[in-house]
């Protein structure tokens, strides 16, 4: 926890790798790209291109060894020798919304979800719900990459993502702030339609095969169920969250 004065640039910036998406990124006016790294190797008319591209943008290039941009990619097989740091206006560490004038009154906390589609497919939803945080933490969770952006279709640049090590670590600071911690849960005594929800609250979904870790599960104080017809289980956690969020934006 001890990361609360100096800001990470993982709680500043999403990073893209990949030409197209490096590309797609300098060309589209209302993203902002802090710099482009290129793999000293790399070379050709694509390479070319994305320098261009990132003169036009006023963007700063730099050359870095190829297992640089592999690290620092985080996805050494499809890196290309190319990535951006695009600035996330909305994205900060958690700490910091907590210590806010106002902090969220609602947020969701990822827990063990390492599809990318569906976290990308959670952040777009949140935001279109006006959720005030989803907490994205940097381990148990998939990175906020391109397949998260592509499934967000865009939106993760501009979502409201807090950043903390671990949903350990998340349910803890916000439990110390005063939220309730709910999850979603089959077993959920309450329907999420029928809770009772105080001034602060946050929702922990679980992920796609576990569900909520158990050392998360230690703070939740109610679990929460989606009335399920048709004999199904479950939801996909995406479309959970999806019904979460817009029960929110109901309440007002």
């Amino acid at each position: 926890m001890g990361d609360e004065t100096a800001v990470s640039p993982k709680d500043r910036f999403l990073t893209v790798y990949g030409r197209k998406p490096v590309l797609e990124a300098l060309g589209d006016p209302q993203l902002q790209v802090d710099k482009v790294i290129l793999a000293d190797v790399a070379r050709g008319p694509a390479v070319a291109e994305i320098q261009r591209a990132a003169k036009a943008a006023g963007v700063p290039v730099q050359r870095a060894s190829a297992h640089r941009v592999k690290v620092l990619a985080g996805n050494g097989k499809q890196d290309q020798g190319v990535l951006a740091d695009v600035v996330a206006p909305r994205m900060r560490p958690l700490s910091s919304a907590l210590a806010a004038q106002r902090p969220p009154s609602r947020v969701l906390v990822l827990d063990g979800i390492t599809t990318p589609a569906n976290v990308g497919m959670i952040l777009r939803t949140a935001t279109a719900a006006g959720v005030g945080g989803v907490v994205v933490p940097r381990r148990g969770v998939a990175a906020l990459d391109p397949l998260v952006v592509k499934a967000s279709a865009g939106v993760a640049f501009r979502a409201p993502v807090l950043r903390c090590g671990s949903a350990v670590e998340a349910v803890e600071q916000l439990t110390e702030a005063g939220y309730a911690v709910y999850a979603l849960g089959a077993s959920g005594a309450r329907s999420v339609f029928d809770a009772e929800l105080p001034a602060r609250a946050a929702f922990v979904l679980g992920g796609e095969s576990q569900g909520v870790s158990a050392e998360v599960a230690q703070y939740v104080a109610e679990w929460l169920a989606i009335p399920m017809r048709g004999e199904v289980e479950s939801l996909n956690v995406s479309a959970a969250a999806a019904v979460l969020c817009f029960e929110l934006v109901r309440r007002g």
